[in-house]
């Protein structure tokens, strides 16, 4: 009885933490994806960087001071990772495995545009879903 309530208790923190990871996954998915819609648009209309909030929308950071000039494909690019943040966060929410791989997979990718475009909320989003990636890992089940 005690075995079946131990595996019970870590089913539900595992729930937790991948409900948590896929929370910590759609805020930046949703929040710079939606603002890179835009942001594409304004930089093949009238090729410079679109200004949100008096900030410049993923322009003027460290790709461009390393020389990567912000363009329509590295903005597609960071779209595309968005997306697929919020396909990890959908698997997650899921409780699906997969979304645990994808998500971790994904990180890097995520934490170079992140940087490169001097978003400092990433970051922070990031490391705290690797936490609970960790977490999730750390329970019972393959991942």
């Amino acid at each position: 009885m005690e075995e079946w309530m131990s595996v019970s208790s870590a089913c539900a923190r595992r729930r937790r933490w991948m409900r948590a990871a896929a929370v910590l996954a759609v805020v930046p998915g949703l929040g710079f994806g939606v603002f890179c819609l835009p942001a594409i648009w304004y930089f093949v209309r009238y090729e410079q960087v679109w200004y949100t909030f008096g900030f410049p929308a993923y322009g003027n950071g460290p790709f461009e001071r390393m020389g990567v000039p912000t363009s329509a494909p590295l903005l597609s690019a960071f779209l595309l990772v968005c997306a697929t943040e919020l396909a990890a966060a959908w698997l997650l929410w899921r409780l699906r495995p997969a979304g645990v791989r994808l998500a971790t997979v994904l990180l890097p990718f995520e934490f170079a545009f992140w940087i490169g475009f001097a978003l400092p909320f990433g970051p922070v989003f990031g490391a705290a879903r690797t936490l609970a990636l960790l977490r999730i890992r750390g329970t019972s089940g393959t991942s």
